[in-house]
C-alpha cells in the first residue's frame, strides 16, 4: 500500500514571479521539446506538434500584432472552443498591459452579451460560430474596438483573422518592433491580469479578479506538494480556472507536453492515441469511466474474478510487491497504458471511485478550490492522501474554521497568496466575502490533526432541523449516489407540516433501470428507494437519515459546468 508521510518535504520548483518567466524558461530550457499536440482540424488523422520555442513564437508575434493595433491595454476576451490558438491568445493577453477575460462558450447569447458588457471587453476573440450572433449584437457591445476570428481565414477590415494577426506580428518583430516584447515581465504583480466570471449555482455571475500573484501562487506553491508528470491530456474547458491555471500554467512551468483534447466525446479515444501519464479531471467524468469499465466486467463474466484479484493484489501489495499493471493490464490499455495519475477537483469525489482506480494501479487524488481563489486552496499529496479529505492547504495562504459548531464544522476561511483582489465593479459584494483579508468561501468543513481538510458543504445547503441539529445535504447525497439505478438526487429540508424533515429528491439512471427491467427486476419506486438509502446511511445519525423520496421525470436543471442548480 502507498506509505503515508504527513511529514515528507516539498518538492523543489524553479522560483518565477511573473507568467512570462514560465514561457521564458520553458523556451530556455527546453526550446525543441514538444509543448503542444493537438488534431489537425483540416485533416483530423493527422496531428501538429509545437515546441516550446514556436509557443514563445507565436505568443511574441500575437501580443506585437495586438499590442500595434491598440489592442493590450484592455480587456480581451476569448470565447472560443479550446484549442493551440486559445492557449497562445491567453498566454499572450496575460502578459501584456492588458486583462485577459475568458468566457463560457456555452452562455445562452443574452447571458454572454451581458458578461461582455459588465466585463468591459474592449477585443474578443472567438470562434466562427459566434460571429453571425456578434454582428447581429454589434451596436450592443460599443465597447469592443477589435473582433478576430479565431478560426478565420481571411479579414474583411473589421473582423480580423488570427493567422494573419500571427503573420503580422512576426513581420513587426522582423523590422525591430518592439512595442510589446519590452514590457515583458516588468508589470505590477498585484494588478489585475484575469478577469473570469463565476457561473454560480445559486447566484448572479460575479467577475473576480485575479492577479499575476494569485496565479503564479497556484503554479509554484501547488507543484511543491501537487506532483505532475511528462505528459498531460488537457480536456477540461479552459476557461475554467481549474483548468486555465492548474492545467495549462502548471503544464507550461513543468515543460511536460499537453495533449489537447478535441472534445468530450473523444476523451477515451484520446487518452489511448496520446497516452498521457496524467490528466486533470472533474469527479463527473471519472464516476462515468468507473460505471462503464465495472458494467464491462460484469456483461463479460469477469468482475469476480477482478474482486478476488483485488484481495491478492492489496495483499502483496502490503509486503511491497506491485502487480497491478499486470493484473489489470485491460483497465490501463483503456487509460492508453502510461497513465499514473488522474487529479480531480470542483466537485466532491466519491471514495469507492478512488479506491477502484487505486486497486487497479492508477492513483487518483482530489483538491479543493474556488474560483475566488485562484482556484486551490488545497490538495492531497502523492506521499500523503486520504481522499475522504481534500488534503492539506497549499504553503502560500493560511486557512482556518470560523464559528465551528459541536461537530467541528465551520466556514472554511483563507488568507494568502491566492486570494482574488475582489469582485469586479462590486464593491458591496467583494466586502460581504473579504473581511481583513480572510476570504469566507461559504464551504463548511473542518481541518483535522494533520491539517487535513474536510468539506462537509455550502454554508447555503446547510439543513437546520427542529431540534437544532445540522444535516450536511452533499454528505447524504454522496452515499445514496452509491445506489447503481441513482443518477442524480439532491438532498433538501421540506415542511411536512408539523416539522422539517430530510428529502431525497432523485433522477434515476434510465440505462440501469432498463436492465433491471431485462433482469426481470422491479423498476426502483419511491419505497424502494427509501429502504435503499437507509442502507446507505445506516452509518450516519438517525437525524441525517431521509424520511421522504421524490423520484423526478427529468434530469436537475445545471451550470455550464454541470452543476446543479439548487433552488432556496
Amino acid at each position: 500500500m502507498k506509505k503515508q508521510n504527513p511529514n515528507a518535504p516539498y518538492d523543489y520548483v524553479v522560483p518565477i514571479e511573473h507568467i512570462y518567466d514560465t514561457v521564458s524558461q520553458a523556451e530556455k530550457a527546453d526550446g525543441d521539446k514538444i509543448a503542444y499536440i493537438y488534431k489537425n482540424p483540416k485533416k483530423p488523422d493527422q496531428t501538429i506538434e509545437k515546441t516550446f520555442r514556436e509557443f514563445a513564437e507565436d505568443i511574441r508575434a500575437l501580443g506585437s500584432a495586438l499590442a500595434e493595433l491598440g489592442a493590450t491595454k484592455g480587456h480581451i476576451a476569448c470565447v472560443a472552443d479550446n484549442s493551440y490558438r486559445w492557449i497562445v491568445t491567453y498566454l499572450a493577453s496575460i502578459c501584456s498591459e492588458g486583462v485577459f477575460f475568458p468566457i463560457d462558450k456555452q452562455l445562452p447569447v443574452d447571458q454572454l452579451l451581458n458578461v461582455l458588457t459588465q466585463g468591459d471587453a474592449t477585443a474578443i476573440v472567438y470562434s466562427k460560430k459566434f460571429e453571425p450572433m456578434l454582428r447581429e449584437n454589434r451596436e450592443a457591445l460599443p465597447k469592443i474596438q477589435f473582433f478576430i476570428g479565431i478560426d478565420r481565414e481571411e479579414d474583411d477590415g473589421e473582423y480580423l483573422s488570427f493567422d494573419r494577426l500571427l503573420e503580422k506580428g512576426k513581420q513587426l518583430i522582423a523590422e525591430g518592433y518592439t512595442g510589446y516584447t519590452e514590457k515583458l515581465a516588468k508589470g505590477n504583480i498585484d494588478e489585475m491580469k484575469v478577469l473570469t466570471f463565476t457561473s454560480g449555482t445559486t447566484g448572479l455571475s460575479k467577475g473576480v479578479m485575479l492577479s499575476e500573484r494569485n496565479l503564479m501562487g497556484i503554479v509554484y506553491y501547488g507543484q511543491q506538494i501537487a506532483r505532475i508528470y511528462t505528459k498531460g491530456l488537457s480536456v477540461l474547458p479552459y476557461h475554467h480556472s481549474y483548468e486555465m491555471v492548474a492545467g495549462l500554467l502548471v503544464s507550461l512551468h513543468k515543460h511536460a507536453t499537453l495533449c489537447i483534447n478535441e472534445s468530450l466525446a473523444m476523451v477515451l479515444k484520446n487518452l489511448s492515441v496520446y497516452q498521457p501519464d496524467y490528466v486533470y479531471l472533474v469527479p463527473a467524468f471519472l464516476d462515468l469511466f468507473y460505471k462503464k469499465i465495472v458494467q464491462n466486467m460484469k456483461e463479460q463474466g469477469k468482475y469476480g474474478l477482478v474482486t478476488k484479484m483485488v484481495k491478492v493484489s492489496n495483499a502483496m501489495r502490503k509486503i511491497g510487491i506491485d502487480l497491478r499493471p499486470k493484473l489489470f493490464g485491460s483497465v490501463h490499455k483503456v487509460f492508453g497504458g502510461k497513465l499514473k495519475k488522474i487529479v480531480v477537483g470542483g466537485a466532491p469525489l466519491r471514495p469507492d471511485t478512488a479506491k477502484f482506480f487505486d486497486d487497479m494501479g492508477i492513483f487518483v487524488t482530489n483538491g479543493y478550490g474556488i474560483t475566488e481563489c485562484s482556484p486551490l486552496v488545497s490538495v492531497n499529496r502523492d506521499e500523503f492522501c486520504d481522499n475522504l479529505t481534500v488534503g492539506v492547504k497549499i504553503p502560500c495562504v493560511d486557512v482556518r474554521i470560523e464559528n465551528p459548531g459541536e461537530d467541528g464544522n465551520g466556514e472554511i476561511c483563507v488568507k494568502g497568496d491566492t486570494v482574488m483582489l475582489g469582485y469586479y465593479k462590486m464593491p458591496e459584494e467583494t466586502a460581504k466575502v473579504l473581511v481583513d483579508g480572510w476570504f469566507h468561501t461559504g464551504d463548511l468543513g473542518n481541518i483535522n490533526e494533520y491539517g487535513q481538510i474536510t468539506i462537509t458543504g455550502r454554508a447555503k445547503n446547510l439543513i437546520v432541523l427542529d431540534n437544532g441539529k445540522n444535516v450536511y445535504p452533499e454528505e447524504v447525497e454522496n452515499l445514496i449516489m452509491l445506489l447503481p439505478y441513482v443518477k442524480e438526487v439532491v438532498v433538501s429540508g421540506v415542511d411536512d407540516g408539523e416539522k422539517t424533515i430530510v428529502q431525497a429528491e432523485v433522477f434515476l439512471d434510465k440505462e440501469v433501470v432498463e436492465q433491471m427491467k431485462a433482469q426481470g427486476q422491479p423498476v426502483p419506486d419511491e419505497a424502494r428507494i427509501l429502504a435503499d438509502a437507509r442502507k446507505e446511511l445506516e452509518a450516519l445519525p438517525s437525524y441525517k437519515r431521509i424520511t421522504k423520496v421524490v423520484i423526478r421525470d427529468s434530469e436537475f436543471e445545471k451550470t455550464t459546468t454541470n452543476k446543479i442548480k439548487r433552488k432556496y
